[in-house]
């Protein structure tokens, strides 16, 4: 970027700000994606405990998703309007609170509710993240960062998932709330305590026409919109393909308990790892990195086939490896190509990929009520195929200046 070493406001690389802003941020995806995937491998003991379908039990999951990404439209503009830095902490305080809450849940519908109220204050952290390290980092800062704080998602993620599922196979459900949401208010003080305001924020004004404008302009940009599709389909597997791999494996022959079915969440720290290293690749070899990342999830989809419990895990670290290597270029890609209202820009990039995993139980669970795992593989597959032509389109339209 002209003229950038000459700005000293903004974060370099190797700084003592830069390692303050990127603990921050990997605290505060701890408690986000720690609260909103906590419950995944509850789900068959849900199932059983309040007497309803593996779909039912699955909305638990479902609609956090679901409202998560609809709040992005309303997060990204109104952090492009007051700021980046207190709207992340009070959404999740706001997080916090609510999980707390779901201790003292009498029955399933009021659980489900919680859960639907949680993910709009999840919303903050995927609305503000992406922009406030645009408007913080330098460039050659920006894409390390982003990969750190998505390397975060996947350790919350994880460690979510494998602290639910052992503490609710020895203690129970109300201890993994108490437990998430003790933390989670914990997280919320040190990100308050470490992460420096956005240097580089300039406020635009709110309205509704500037925001409808907004949101049409980055739809309406070529190189914006695959990113998008690709992030929403990229997830709607993923996400779901963990959803029915924890019935697969609660099942005959393996009937995994729920905490066996929480370790299953440590091969997303291959994802740690992807996500990580996604900062070495050039902006000019961005779509080649995602083609790759979708390639090793396909291997990886395959590989899970086998009805041998090690190759099985083996074929879930190959998926998580490819799908944040792609998920961390897509979203250094839609900072880097919006010119204008970057939270707006990461928010739609957000709404694709949450509204993927709210849809992705319904557009496999008719595969799996066909053939089982064999068929949700196939539909997986076809998903997957779709985003290598949208990064063959990207490739392209880059290569042509379209």
């Amino acid at each position: 970027m002209p003229g950038e070493a000459s700005t000293p406001d903004l974060i370099a690389r190797g700084t003592p700000a830069f390692r303050r802003a990127s603990l921050a941020l990997v605290l505060a995806s701890l408690v986000v994606f720690g609260n909103l995937y906590v419950i995944h491998p509850l789900l068959p003991l849900i199932s059983q405990q309040y007497q309803v379908s593996t779909l039912q039990a699955s909305n638990a999951f479902t609609l956090t998703s679901l409202t998560l990404g609809l709040s992005l439209l309303l997060h990204g503009p109104l952090s492009d309007a007051w700021g980046r830095r207190a709207p992340l902490i009070v959404g999740m305080a706001l997080t916090a609170l609510l999980t707390l809450g779901m201790a003292f849940a009498g029955s399933f519908t009021t659980l489900v509710w919680l859960r639907a109220a949680l993910g709009i204050a999840l919303g903050v952290l995927p609305a503000t993240a992406i922009a406030y390290l645009g408007d913080s980092m330098q460039r050659t800062a920006l894409v390390s960062a982003v990969g750190l704080y998505i390397g975060g998602n996947t350790v919350g993620g994880a460690g979510g998932r494998l602290l639910g599922g052992f503490v609710a196979e020895h203690v129970g459900l109300q201890a993994v709330f108490l437990i998430v949401g003790a933390g989670s208010l914990l997280c919320t003080l040190a990100v308050a305590l470490l992460l420096p305001a956005a240097s580089a924020f300039r406020p635009q004004r709110l309205s509704l026409g500037g925001i409808l404008g907004t949101f049409a302009s980055h739809l309406g940009n070529r190189a914006l919109l695959p990113a998008y599709l690709i992030g929403g389909l990229n997830f709607m597997v993923f996400i779901n393909l963990y959803t029915f791999i924890t019935f697969r494996l609660s099942a005959e022959p393996w009937q995994l308990g729920a905490g066996s079915l929480g370790l299953l969440f440590l091969t997303y720290l291959a994802g740690t790892l992807s996500a990580s290293l996604s900062g070495r690749v050039g902006t000019g070899r961005a779509t080649q990195g995602m083609a790759w990342g979708i390639l090793l999830f396909m291997l990886g989809c395959l590989i899970t086939l086998s009805d041998q419990l090690w190759l099985i895990i083996g074929g879930l670290i190959c998926n998580a490896f490819g799908f944040f290597l792609t998920h961390s270029l897509a979203n250094s890609w839609v900072n880097q190509q919006a010119a204008h209202g970057k939270a707006s820009a990461s928010s739609l990039y957000s709404v694709f990929y949450y509204l993927g995993a709210a849809v992705g139980i319904y557009y496999l669970a008719p595969f799996w009520r066909l053939a089982g795992w064999p068929a949700v593989v196939g539909g997986s597959l076809l998903i997957l195929l779709v985003n290598l032509a949208l990064i063959l389109y990207m490739r392209r339209a880059l290569a042509t200046g379209r």
